[in-house]
């Protein structure tokens, strides 16, 4: 059975710089559609405290989520040194596909199609697919690649996160300053090689009570049009659940490749929230019995980049392989773990070796 590695990753990370400044004239409300009284910047100012993001990044109006993910698909082919006639799958992972600058969804054409038609590629049997499962969908994405790559269905594929997040969020709403805009990609190839890439995964899916705690509503502004949706999450909900149940989704995973926490170089795990990606760290050791860690086990770019949703592990993932993330490397032969969790809610996590 052949086994899923990759050979050349990408990323874009737009160049506009949204500091606390770009809210201080905003108008915040409630969960519950109560106007906040106190100052914005003391709103803000406490909202940086508890997710530590001072900076995040959002594209220029005539730039598109197919766009920027198409731009980070490039430079990961380059990478790998395919051509895109060699691939046998996009698999293409976002919330809200192709969002115009007046927060319009379109996934029609699929955004797979839309990326495989920049790149030009002409490869009929080259099939497009989008992959829609919240925050962990470039995760998932990945296991899916594996799953096809392990089936002997595919042998080549190319696997984006792209988001652009800025288009959905509510002016009203605190959480708005969590998210951003960027795009990763890797192009991943079958081997022949035993036990590398990925060795093990694990999805968790509870869509019960906890279908909505992210969801698209109206603004929590009643004032304003109740027509047009917005991102909108529980966070103290989304919290709560994501400290119970992505810790030991972890240590499953892990447990699945044969291995233990100390065999882990890095967890590339999804920054929604520093608060909370440091105490899912900070549980999933104690699930070990183990107190005292190095902490940059977990690196964070959620302080300058936000949270891009999909696009935050194979962000994250390129920067370290190429060098560009201070005090961050791969180990040769080591192992890594990938894991999210979002909407629906999902969990999944990948322990992958690298060969």
């Amino acid at each position: 059975m052949p086994n899923t590695i990759i050979i050349g990753s990408g990323s874009y990370i737009p160049n506009r710089v949204i500091g606390r400044d770009y809210f201080m004239d905003s108008e915040f409300y409630t969960e519950d559609g109560v106007k906040i009284e106190k100052p914005a910047e003391e709103t803000i100012a406490k909202f940086v405290e508890i997710t530590e993001i001072e900076n995040r990044r959002f594209i220029e109006d005539d730039l598109s989520n197919s766009l920027i993910g198409s731009e980070a698909a490039k430079i990961a082919l380059e990478d790998a040194k395919v051509d895109g006639e060699e691939l046998d799958y996009i698999i293409y992972a976002s919330n809200f596909g192709e969002v115009t600058v007046d927060g319009y969804v379109n996934f029609m054409p699929n955004m797979a199609a839309r990326v495989k038609n920049k790149l030009g590629i002409k490869n009929r049997k080259c099939i497009t697919y989008d992959m829609i499962f919240g925050c962990p969908g470039w995760v998932e994405a990945m296991i899916l690649a594996d799953n096809l790559i392990k089936a002997k269905a595919a042998r080549t594929i190319l696997v984006v996160g792209a988001e652009t997040l800025s288009r959905v969020t509510d002016p009203h709403d605190r959480n708005r300053m969590i998210f951003a805009d960027g795009a990763g990609a890797v192009v991943v190839q079958a081997t022949d090689q035993e036990n590398v890439g990925i060795i093990s995964h694990n999805t968790i899916c509870d869509n019960g009570p906890e279908l909505c705690y992210l969801e698209n509503a109206p603004s929590i502004n009643q004032n304003v049009d109740q027509r047009r949706l917005y991102v909108r999450m529980q966070g103290r909900k989304i919290y709560e659940y994501a400290l119970k149940n992505v810790p030991s989704a972890i240590k499953e995973t892990i447990g699945d490749a044969g291995l233990s926490i100390e065999d882990i170089d890095k967890i590339l795990i999804h920054q929604a929230n520093a608060k909370m990606d440091y105490a899912m760290i900070e549980r999933l050791h104690k699930l070990y019995n183990v107190k005292d860690y190095d902490h940059s086990i977990s690196p964070m770019t959620i302080q300058d980049l936000g949270n891009t949703s999909v696009a935050t592990i194979p962000t994250m993932y390129d920067l370290i392989i190429k060098g560009k993330m201070e005090g961050q490397t791969f180990k040769d032969k080591g192992n890594i773990v990938m894991t999210s969790v979002g909407a629906g809610m999902n969990i999944n996590a990948i322990v992958y070796r690298f060969p």
